[in-house]
């Protein structure tokens, strides 16, 4: 259905040798996401859930020897994680529908590209292991560098 347009959009890229072409898809795709993420949350407020949830989880460990603080605890903790997670699907709804027909396009290029001969392979991973590796570390120092909580 977006055929024209990925291969329009993305077809210098898959020009490159492979991994190195799935590693910049990975890129673009990873950092459309981050900057989602990043500007569809409020920062401030999620960070300050984190530094609470951190804080309730030292302290629930120099309380463990009295058990009833600590169920207390974990509820209030659960009550902070419902929040930061609510907070965190918003940019969620926002990328889920197109990251999903860019990887029906990715799926339906390396199935063409395996069947003319030439599988995607990185040191034996499938394109989607790949992907997915890539992915992780992508978004790991892209999270350092723009400051996303």
């Amino acid at each position: 259905m977006f055929d024209g347009f990925f291969n329009w959009m993305f077809g210098p890229v898959m020009g490159l040798p492979a991994p190195l072409n799935l590693f910049i898809i990975s890129f673009i795709l990873t950092g459309a996401i981050t900057l989602a993420y990043k500007y569809l949350t409020d920062q401030g407020k999620m960070k300050e859930l984190k530094d609470e949830m951190k804080n309730m989880q030292k302290k629930m460990k120099e309380m463990k020897d009295q058990p009833d603080k600590v169920m207390s605890m974990q509820k209030d903790a659960m009550k902070k994680n419902m929040e930061y997670m609510k907070h965190s699907m918003k940019p969620m709804l926002f990328t889920f529908v197109p990251i999903i027909i860019v990887f029906g396009w990715l799926r339906s290029y390396f199935d063409i590209q395996a069947a003319a001969g030439t599988p995607f392979s990185f040191f034996g991973l499938s394109w989607l292991w790949s992907y997915i590796i890539f992915s992780l570390v992508i978004s790991i120092v892209l999270r350092k560098i723009m400051k996303v909580n």
